[in-house]
Formats: structure tokens, C-alpha cells, sequence
């Protein structure tokens, strides 16, 4: 997909975002936008990629040695986000296909409340490693500018492919191509 369309598509994603959250959720709206707005863009290929330790919603922790050698995809995602949506089946899928060549996932909820990315993967049975973004993850491992997000990290640490916007099942699928 053409880097053209995921940017109409991201910036759909925030248009339809703002238009849900009303009066209520203004003040959410503004902290968001201003949080957003500071956010640094992509990565660019080749850059190293540090990892935090993080606590997953299911107890665990990922840990950055275990991911030392592998393919990681990173993904950010919320569960009121409807490109995420799409696009988070499909992770599942990756995850359950590729996981046993090796590919390690670290999935990102900027939900929030933890309490809202939990029950959204109960809901949908996602079993990818996920965790709530936090300040601390959020200094190691900051969001680029957008939603959903997509890294590649190589076997060496370094970027391999950075993506704003749904991707659609064919580019999913793709990401195997870096095992």
C-alpha cells in the first residue's frame, strides 16, 4: 500500500476520533491532540531501536534480551481506534502463524486506562504480548506521530520498516518477509 493512502487513512482515524469524543470528552480531545502533536515522527530504516522492559497485561514482562537476535514488530494500537481494529486481527494472525519461526511482538495500548485495553483484548481473544503505554516505556520507547503504528526491528536492533496507519491483511503478511 502506497504510503499516500495509510497517511489519508491516519488522518481519517483522527478526524473520525474527534468527531466520537463530543463535549465530554473535549478536555481529553486537547491533551490528546497536544500529546500528539509533540509526538516524533517514524523512525527512519536503520536507526537502532532500544527496547524497555515492560510489564504486559497478562502478568509477564517482556524483557529486551528476549527480543536480542529476533524479529520484533512493534505495534501500537487502542481499542477505540477503528483502524486498529482492522488491522489488530490480522497482528493476531501474524502472531499465531510466525511466533514458532521465531517473531517476537510487542503490542503498545495507548488507551487510557489499562483497565480498557485488557477487557478489549478479553473481548477479541487477542493473545499478543501486550502493554499499556506508560511514561516510563514512553522515554525508552517514545510513539511516533500516529495511529496504529508499526515497527520492524531486525535481528541487529536496527529498523527495517516503520508504518503509519492501518495496514491491510497483504501487508500484515509482509512483515514475514524480515523472519
Amino acid at each position: 500500500m502506497s504510503s499516500t493512502r495509510r497517511h489519508f487513512l491516519a488522518g481519517a482515524s483522527a478526524i473520525a476520533g474527534a468527531a466520537t469524543w463530543g463535549h465530554s470528552g473535549a478536555l481529553f480531545a486537547q491533551s490528546a491532540a497536544a500529546s500528539e502533536a509533540k509526538a516524533p515522527p517514524l523512525p527512519a530504516p536503520g536507526t537502532m531501536l532500544h527496547l524497555p522492559e515492560v510489564s504486559l497485561l497478562d502478568g509477564t514482562v517482556f524483557r529486551p534480551a528476549q527480543a536480542e537476535g529476533q524479529v520484533l514488530v512493534v505495534y501500537w494500537w487502542a481499542s477505540t481506534c477503528p483502524f486498529c481494529a482492522l488491522q489488530s486481527p490480522e497482528m493476531q494472525k501474524l502472531w499465531q502463524s510466525q511466533r514458532s519461526r521465531g517473531l517476537q511482538m510487542l503490542t503498545l495500548s495507548v488507551d487510557r486506562k489499562r483497565e480498557d485495553a485488557s477487557a478489549y483484548l478479553q473481548k477479541k481473544g487477542y493473545t499478543f504480548p501486550a502493554a499499556f503505554v506508560t511514561p516510563e516505556v514512553q522515554r525508552v520507547l517514545p510513539k511516533p506521530r500516529g495511529l496504529p503504528i508499526t515497527l520492524v526491528r531486525g535481528r541487529d536492533g536496527r529498523l527495517l520498516q516503520a508504518e503509519k496507519g492501518q495496514l491491510f491483511p497483504e501487508d500484515v503478511e509482509q512483515l514475514a518477509q524480515w523472519l
